[in-house]
């Protein structure tokens, strides 16, 4: 059970709803929430600690002070919708130091006490652009989808180390109540994929797509069949949607 968390990208969005939701719960000791960005007064709570980091930080020796964690959750990343013509050269360095470099940083540093055989309970926040072609989003997918052979990768690692754990690769498709598209919070429209999440988190479950029966099963199993074709469908998707 997860007692004390260390949540990267929690002031806002789905990082948030989890810390909110841990907050909440009795067992819970201590939540610690690193952001860029400062957590807004209206989230204070008596178990959260917040601390402001800019993970395309050269130094991660700020991090060694949560030595006292059972899990945790990295969902710090962003991404923007548009043609890969006219994404800029800085945008494609910005996003892999962001979405991809920090992530494998993080694991890195707690990479013994995930391989410990004591119980350590880690996720990391992917998306569904991460598992198939997403024009328009070239670069982001690209970010997303060296994070799930990573993901893959290490687990198979863990369970040849002889580790009870592994990391929860969590790939949602657009999730409402962020601010990824330049939203607001609502905190309540994420309060049921929060607590999936945590539950999955303890389970110890290696994947979690959010509405894979409902939708993603049949759009994969398409994408496997026909790449290009259901290529061009994301393209007209996104051009019909207006996202």
């Amino acid at each position: 059970m997860i007692r004390r968390i260390l949540i990267v990208g929690g002031a806002n969005g789905v990082g948030l709803a989890i810390a909110q939701e841990l907050a909440e719960r009795k067992t819970t000791e201590k939540v610690y929430v690193v952001d860029k960005v400062p957590l807004m007064d209206c989230y204070a709570h008596e178990k959260i600690e917040a601390f402001q980091f800019d993970l395309t930080n050269l130094n991660y020796s700020f991090f060694d002070r949560f030595s006292d964690i059972n899990a945790l959750m990295i969902t710090a990343g962003f991404g923007k919708l548009s043609l890969f013509k006219d994404i800029s050269e800085q945008h494609i360095i910005d996003s892999f130091n962001v979405n991809t470099i920090p992530v494998i940083r993080l694991i890195k540093r707690f990479y013994s006490r995930i391989e410990n055989c004591e119980d350590f309970y880690c996720g990391v926040m992917d998306s569904i652009a991460g598992w198939m072609s997403s024009p328009f989003f070239a670069v982001y997918g690209a970010t997303k989808a060296a994070l799930k052979i990573f993901i893959e990768s290490v687990n198979v690692e863990l369970i040849k180390a002889g580790s009870c754990n592994v990391i929860l690769n969590v790939s949602p498709g657009t999730i409402n109540g962020t601010n990824f598209y330049g939203g607001l919070n609502n905190l309540e429209a994420l309060h049921n994929l929060s607590q999936e999440i945590i539950l999955h988190i303890e389970a110890k479950d290696e994947v979690f797509i959010p509405q894979y029966e409902e939708v993603f099963k049949e759009v994969l199993n398409r994408y496997h069949k026909d790449f290009r074709k259901e290529g061009l469908h994301s393209y007209e998707y996104k051009m019909n949607s207006k996202r």
